[in-house]
């Protein structure tokens, strides 16, 4: 009998009924699947961070994406996507890029933000812009997650995409900004009241000419993020968090974040980026865990708390990491240290207090206006203003979408060749 979740079992009950309902187990060799591990990650441990984004990008467009070979009826071959609604997603986005006519036709934007729930498509065209608009992987968060895709409320035409989701649970340098201690953060539930832009991508050629990014790392901080956050949740939201993408290894030394207004920059991560195996050598693993470490898989991959959210958070990175520590894989070979830079913003003047416990919240008051509207016009005035005119001026202003789908028909050789100079723009 096939195993479902019961929001009434505790974790013991679900064990049971699980472990139960498990007719076979996949024999995985344990030498093969080491070979396997070492050899794909002595590969990608030899790319700069640069170079390991992009194939991440590559591997993650090939495996979503699939294609097909298909013989017209002249006898020529040619490649199509196997999803049809994924092709007409692309077709969709493609034809409905905001692409300036002048120079000052920004001014004329109104930004609006689309929460890309389960209605309609709207969550394929939020994957589809997030996924072929930036050469960072497009990874599921864990825990809470608000998509959105941001539009020109006139025209229609898609500026970029955010997800707003569950904060980090540790930060060093923000948490020693707020004065928080690990206990306040979880049993007081007071991470709950922070979030993260995890996805904070403009559509080009707004990103280039007006630095667009600027404009949605701006709307992170918007009143609809701030409702939708409280009503679903039933948490006040009252601080945003970012990273950056590169951090100290950015050519030029600065992110977007750096001089826009109400992001205060915190410093660096100290963390590292794990490199991981392919696909199918990452099944195999799961395989492998499934069969001689039951129980620590059934807790990562299976196990659910009566929310519906998983026992136990981040199960690839643990899975991952035991599998390696299991197989005796080299640690040079396991992950490259890259720290991130990390941006801040209280958003009323009380969010301290209120994060260490020392106020109700209830006579907070904003620290500046968080409508899409005034932060729209900082944007346009203090930001796309200078940077289109610069443009303008060198005669640089660009029209390029800059949009990845022909990563679906590309080798990695070829896609290295292609976008390797592009990688963090």
């Amino acid at each position: 009998m096939a195993y479902s979740f019961d929001p009434k079992d505790d974790v013991e009950t679900q064990w049971q009924k699980w472990r139960d309902s498990i007719l076979e187990f996949q024999n995985i060799n344990v030498d093969e699947l080491k070979q396997r591990v070492i050899q794909e990650l002595s590969v990608v441990s030899q790319m700069d961070v640069r170079e390991y984004t992009l194939f991440q990008k590559w591997c993650e467009v090939q495996e979503k994406y699939p294609t097909e070979r298909v013989t017209t009826l002249w006898g020529d071959e040619e490649v199509f996507l196997k999803d049809e609604k994924q092709r007409r997603a692309i077709e969709e986005i493609k034809s409905n890029f905001w692409i300036q006519n002048e120079a000052d036709d920004y001014l004329a934007l109104e930004p609006e933000l689309i929460y890309a729930n389960k209605q309609d498509d709207l969550p394929e065209l939020w994957n589809c812009i997030r996924t072929f608009s930036s050469t960072m992987k497009n990874n599921a968060n864990i825990g809470r997650n608000l998509n959105f895709i941001v539009q020109d409320k006139v025209t229609q035409k898609y500026l970029g995409v955010i997800c707003i989701s569950s904060d980090f649970l540790d930060l060093t340098p923000r948490d020693n900004y707020i004065g928080w201690s690990r206990e306040l953060k979880t049993q007081g539930r007071m991470i709950n009241h922070t979030a993260i832009g995890s996805t904070i991508v403009p559509l080009q050629p707004l990103g280039y000419n007006y630095v667009g990014g600027k404009l949605l790392a701006l709307l992170c901080l918007s009143d609809p993020i701030q409702e939708l956050w409280e009503k679903l949740y039933k948490d006040k939201l009252v601080s945003v968090t970012t990273t950056s993408l590169y951090g100290k290894t950015k050519v030029g030394g600065l992110s977007q974040y750096d001089n826009l207004d109400y992001w205060q920059p915190m410093g660096f991560t100290a963390g590292s980026v794990s490199f991981e195996p392919l696909q199918e050598t990452r099944y195999m693993i799961r395989e492998w865990l499934k069969t001689n470490h039951t129980r620590k898989y059934f807790e990562w991959y299976v196990a659910k708390k009566p929310s519906g959210q998983p026992h136990k958070r981040d199960h690839k990175n643990r899975s991952l990491n035991f599998a390696y520590s299991q197989l005796n894989v080299p640690k040079e070979l396991i992950r490259s240290e890259h720290a991130r830079g990390i941006y801040y913003t209280p958003l009323y003047d009380k969010t301290i207090d209120f994060l260490q416990g020392k106020d109700d919240g209830k006579d907070m008051k904003k620290l500046f206006d968080t409508s899409v509207e005034s932060l729209s016009s900082i944007w346009k005035h203090k930001h796309a203003k200078g940077r289109i005119k610069q443009l303008a001026k060198k005669n640089k202003v660009s029209t390029d979408t800059l949009f990845y789908d022909d990563l679906c028909y590309l080798t990695w050789l070829e896609a290295k060749n292609k976008y390797l100079p592009q990688v963090g723009r």
